[in-house]
C-alpha cells in the first residue's frame, strides 16, 4: 500500500502535464466521447485549469488517508475547498470561479475547528492529571480503522 501511495505522489508532476496532450481546439474527440469547451474556448485550457484543481485535491486526500496524527481531521477543510474548486472548474457557467467559496466552507470549519480544539484541550487536561506523554495521548485519541474504506465510513 505504501508503494502505491508513493507512486501516486511521485506521479503528480506527470499527471499535471497531461493537459499538454490535449489539443488547443474547442472540440476534442476522444474514445470516451467528444468534449466541447464552451467557457474556456479551448479543451487544452479547460484541462489545464482542471489539473490545477485536481492535483492538490489528490495530494490532500493522500495526506488525509495516510496521516497518523490526531489533528488529521483539519485536512477536511482544504479537501472541501479543492472539491468546490473542481466543481467550479467543471461548471463552465461560473464567471468568477474562485470567489465566494469560503462561504460554503464556513459550516465545515465551524465543526472541524472546535472539534480539534476540544480534542487538544482534553489531551492537555490528561497530561496535567495523569503524567502521560504527548505520544501516548495521541495514540489514545486516534481512531484507527484498518482499511481505507473503514476510514471513509467513520465520517458517514
Amino acid at each position: 500500500m505504501g508503494s502505491l501511495v508513493a507512486t501516486m505522489v511521485a506521479a503528480t508532476p506527470f499527471l499535471f502535464y497531461l493537459y499538454e496532450y490535449v489539443p488547443d481546439e474547442q472540440e476534442w474527440n476522444t474514445i470516451f466521447g467528444t468534449y466541447k469547451s464552451e467557457g474556456y474556448g479551448s479543451a487544452n485550457v479547460a484541462f489545464w485549469v482542471l489539473s490545477m484543481k485536481i492535483i492538490p485535491l489528490l495530494l490532500s486526500l493522500i495526506w488525509f488517508f495516510t496521516c497518523k496524527h490526531w489533528w488529521y481531521h483539519v485536512l477536511i477543510i482544504p479537501i472541501t475547498m479543492f472539491s468546490f474548486q473542481c466543481i467550479g472548474a467543471i461548471n463552465d457557467d461560473i464567471v468568477f470561479m474562485d470567489e465566494f467559496q469560503i462561504i460554503y466552507l464556513l459550516p465545515i470549519m465551524a465543526i472541524v475547528f472546535p472539534s480539534i480544539y476540544l480534542i487538544r484541550a482534553r489531551m492537555f487536561n490528561k497530561i496535567n492529571d495523569h503524567d502521560k506523554t504527548m505520544e501516548e495521548l495521541e495514540e489514545e485519541f486516534m481512531i484507527k480503522p484498518k482499511t481505507v474504506w473503514g476510514k471513509v465510513k467513520q465520517y458517514f
